[in-house]
């Protein structure tokens, strides 16, 4: 398990996209080299290893390099932009399930020859928050059905999996199953991670002044290393999960990050960038 003393030491790669998540969309999805290089030096990210994450970036098809008003820079791709917009949904807009949902199960086959695609296809799974009941039968809250339907046709996925809604009737307690579909320890470690390493960072920030360019910092490692919890959450029906659940007091202590530092990041990435006013 990651130390909390430096998951908030996220690598500039992972950084960069969660300053173009939070801002380059409000200026057409593109930021200036140099702008970039303002900001990532507010994070303590040095010229060359921006440019080296960039460049992986562009590698993976997420960002393309594009001019503006004579400027150089990296705008995002339309897969990059379609990411984020994925992002935003799970970080900030997904409920938990509950009861009433039911189950949605995922029966998949993939041939043999077509190993690369099977496992793109558990990867999807498990990232949409899936869960294994047994060798090509996975399993997630009925809450997900459309979510689920349109990314895995999105991805060209569709061919080897059918969804179906279903509700649990027998054999053995749902919650004990639960526990054996998903890895919900591994989970509660790793949002109380998330709870130490940032607990500190609000505490910090009780009675102090404004400081936009700490702000800006905090709050950008904050929600990178919040934001693949989202991913590894099924979003389970809270009867479900385990007395006193961890993520509950991240998702709150999230929460309570955001609000205090997201308008005055805003108000550094202005200054620094020339962004629009909200």
């Amino acid at each position: 398990m990651q130390d909390a003393s430096d998951l908030l030491a996220a690598q500039p790669r992972a950084l960069i996209v969660t300053v173009y998540g939070l801002y380059a969309r409000e200026a057409g999805g593109w930021f200036s080299i140099a702008a970039l290089i303002r900001l990532m030096a507010e994070l303590g990210v040095d010229d060359s290893a921006v440019r080296s994450a960039i460049s992986r970036l562009k590698q993976r098809g997420l960002l393309e390099p594009r001019r503006k008003d004579g400027a150089a820079g990296y705008g995002l791709s339309s897969r990059g932009s379609e990411i984020l917009a994925e992002g935003d949904r799970r970080i900030f807009q997904r409920p938990r399930a509950s009861s009433a949902d039911g189950w949605l199960l995922a029966v998949f086959s993939v041939p043999e020859q077509e190993r690369a695609r099977r496992h793109a296809l558990r990867t999807r799974l498990a990232w949409l928050g899936f869960g294994t009941v047994a060798a090509g039968v996975w399993i997630a809250p009925g809450q997900l059905a459309d979510e689920a339907r349109d990314i895995l046709a999105a991805d060209g996925l569709s061919a080897y999996i059918s969804l179906f809604k279903a509700g649990y009737l027998a054999f053995g307690d749902i919650r004990e199953k639960v526990g054996q579909w998903w890895d919900l320890a591994r989970l509660e470690q790793l949002y109380q991670a998330f709870i130490d390493a940032a607990a500190p960072v609000l505490a910090g920030w009780e009675g102090s002044a404004e400081h936009p360019g700490q702000a800006f910092a905090d709050y950008v490692r904050v929600l990178t290393a919040w934001r693949r919890l989202p991913f590894l959450d099924p979003g389970l029906p809270p009867d479900l999960l385990p007395a006193d659940w961890h993520g509950v007091r991240a998702a709150e202590l999230f929460g309570q990050l955001r609000a205090r530092l997201a308008e005055p990041a805003r108000a550094n990435v202005r200054e620094l960038t020339g962004l629009p006013p909200a």
